[in-house]
């Protein structure tokens, strides 16, 4: 059997309208606010958050879901979109009645941030605040990450007509990343071949599209951004810029790369939960210690 880490109980999903998606629910305090966990790109909500669960669930209820075509994530022969994946979590919080008792963040890592800020702007009204983590108002700015973002609609279509082997090398690439626990690489594995390759290529291609950076200083909700300050995948200097896009937001530095959620918990989580207390500090007390 393999190893793999303790996560909270899920289940699936169904969103009117929409599909089937994953959660996980962890109950956390009574009347402790909600953190509804949105995931990065090519890993499902199990990868990215699998080192924050426990800890968060201590402090807050914690609501995660798998984006389209991530991990158990809803399938669709649509084309992925980052607006069809806000709109998905504004189902979500509408089925389970979020923030309707308690005040509900939505946390953003990588592309999740992107939803977040999308979740915002498409749905007012839904969230008391954000925390964007390792993200961007703009993923590709460069010629050469255009080029790159842009390839990927092209891997997509090849991706229909070869899907297990493009799965394959689509885990092997993304497999590498350091985590904490090396026992946990075949988890790691088996949760990559769970994703479906077509959507994550697709997903890399709406990612190199996004820009929220006309709109972004509109956000009027409080925010937090957690900076990965030895990012290689997104710069630094653009997470420091969104922070500054938006009035009022905090920051957080993490000593820690991209994926400091998986590889650094015990230097991300600290960091997370004080950027999630200053998101809340207008609608809630901080929680104890």
């Amino acid at each position: 059997m393999v190893d793999s880490p303790p996560l909270p109980p899920g289940r699936p999903l169904e969103l009117p309208g929409r599909g089937t998606t994953f959660v996980r629910e962890a109950a956390g305090p009574p009347g402790a606010p909600t953190l509804l966990l949105l995931h990065g790109w090519t890993a499902g909500s199990d990868l990215t958050w699998f080192a924050c669960f426990e800890e968060l669930g201590r402090h807050f209820r914690v609501v995660s879901m798998d984006h389209r075509g991530h991990g158990r994530g809803m399938r669709t022969r649509a084309r992925f979109r980052l607006e069809d994946c806000a709109d998905d979590t504004a189902s979500l919080i509408s089925e389970l009645d979020l923030g309707a008792d308690t005040p509900l963040l939505a946390v953003g890592y990588s592309m999740g941030g992107c939803i977040a800020q999308l979740l915002w702007r498409r749905h007012p009204g839904a969230l008391a605040g954000l925390v964007l983590c390792s993200t961007s108002a703009v993923f590709a700015e460069s010629p050469g990450e255009q080029r790159y973002f842009g390839a990927l609609g092209g891997l997509a279509l090849a991706s229909r007509l070869t899907p297990a082997s493009l799965r394959r090398r689509l885990a092997r690439k993304v497999v590498g990343r350091r985590v904490a626990d090396c026992s946990l690489q075949a988890w790691i594995l088996d949760e990559l071949h769970r994703s479906d390759p077509t959507a994550v290529l697709e997903a890399g291609r709406a990612l190199g599209r996004f820009d929220s950076g006309a709109w972004v200083g509109q956000i009027d909700l409080p925010v937090s951004v957690v900076v990965t300050t030895a990012d290689q995948v997104v710069a630094p200097r653009r997470q420091y810029a969104l922070a500054g896009a938006i009035e009022g937001a905090t920051v957080h530095e993490v000593d820690g790369p991209h994926d400091a959620c998986v590889s650094r918990p015990r230097r991300f989580l600290p960091a997370l939960l004080a950027a999630c207390d200053d998101a809340l500090a207008p609608v809630a007390p901080r929680h104890p210690g």
